[in-house]
Order: structure tokens, then C-alpha cells, then sequence
């Protein structure tokens, strides 16, 4: 018997690990681990433990359909925040989640921000920053690639976007990051992780 999680809070490549590892842990047989849930067999599944070491790891299982959604949604953006698809999205962000979710966008909008007490494109703009930070840190891609990889018009468009959302310009943040080093990224810019990753 096939049984798929649907979890809370996971947000990169990292997470999928720690999961998988967890999951294992406890003697399951994991078939499928993606941001957003996992997919595991086996008989008699222990839920509550498996619920308490996830949470011990920062994640949490949804139960309720609106909490589905509303993870779905946040995973889809994250997915495509980290992928080099904003370069080419010719649809708007609002045709992509309604295509993948099938419901429409106003309804779908209102779910979420009842939940986060947020509205989908801040949150797509707080993804996006966060992205953006991580790629300025590598100090592989210049502030124009950058601005491009995530789909901004302009790097003046990202500068001003980012300076709102961290009250740092992209090369104060460069400068900054390069002075305190090990601070976690999302303490540096005046995000706090619960509101960048929607935890």
C-alpha cells in the first residue's frame, strides 16, 4: 500500500534529503521524495511518528485540503523561482498555478492569503529575493544576469524590489554578506525565515 505525505515548509534540495533520511530512519520504504511530500509503502504506517520526526526537523504533515492547496501553490513557486524558467514564462504567474491546481485564480488567492497573511505575489517576490541573495553570494552571475534569471525587466527593477524587501541595494547586500559570512541568509535583509519560506 502506496501512501503520499503532503509536507509543510520544505524548500530546496536539502530538505528533500533530510526527509528522504527520516523517513528511512524509521525503516520505510520511500519511493518518491519532491518538495512539497513524499511518497512511501508499507502496511502499517506509524503517523504519529513519522509526524513527530518530521517536526523535529522543521517540517509538519497536512491534513486539511486547504492546507494542500496552499503548500502546493507555495511549492510551485518555489520550483519555478529555482528553475531557469522565469527567462522564458510566457504565461503570467496566475495562468500557471490555475493550469496546475484547476481552480481559478481569485478563489485560489484568497485561500492563501487567509492562510499566510499574505498575498501570492508578495510571496513570489520574497522567493525571488531570496533567490536572488543566494545567487549574489556565489559571485558567479553579474546584478543584469541575475535580474534576468529571475525575469525582471531591469536590474534597476530587482534593485528596487530588492532594497524594498531587504533595505539593502543588491551590492550593499554583496558587501554585507561578505563581511559577516556565516549568518544565515534570510537573517540578513530583514526577512525572517517564517515569512520568506511561509513557515
Amino acid at each position: 500500500m502506496t501512501t503520499t505525505l503532503h509536507i509543510k515548509n520544505m524548500v530546496c534540495s536539502r530538505c528533500i534529503r533530510v526527509v528522504r533520511d527520516e523517513l528511512e530512519a524509521l525503516g520505510l520504504h520511500v519511493i518518491r521524495v519532491a518538495l512539497g511530500g513524499a511518497t512511501i509503502s508499507g502496511e502499517s504506517l506509524n503517523m504519529r511518528q513519522i509526524q513527530q520526526r518530521l517536526q523535529a526537523n522543521g517540517f509538519e504533515i497536512l491534513e486539511s485540503a486547504t492546507a494542500k492547496i496552499v503548500e502546493r501553490i507555495k511549492t510551485l513557486i518555489i520550483e519555478l523561482v529555482h528553475s531557469d524558467e522565469l527567462t522564458e514564462m510566457h504565461d503570467n504567474l496566475s495562468d500557471m498555478i490555475v493550469n496546475a491546481i484547476g481552480r481559478d485564480y481569485t478563489s485560489l488567492s484568497h485561500l492563501f492569503s487567509s492562510v499566510e497573511a499574505i498575498t501570492i505575489e508578495r510571496f513570489f517576490i520574497l522567493q525571488k529575493i531570496e533567490r536572488a541573495k543566494e545567487l549574489l553570494t556565489y559571485g558567479e552571475l553579474s546584478a543584469s544576469e541575475i535580474a534576468y534569471k529571475l525575469g525582471y525587466s531591469s536590474p534597476a527593477h530587482l534593485s528596487r524590489q530588492f532594497k524594498q524587501t531587504t533595505g539593502f541595494t543588491p551590492r550593499e547586500f554583496k558587501t554585507a554578506w561578505a563581511t559577516v559570512q556565516r549568518i544565515p541568509l534570510d537573517e540578513i535583509g530583514g526577512q525572517n525565515s517564517s515569512s520568506v519560506r511561509g513557515s
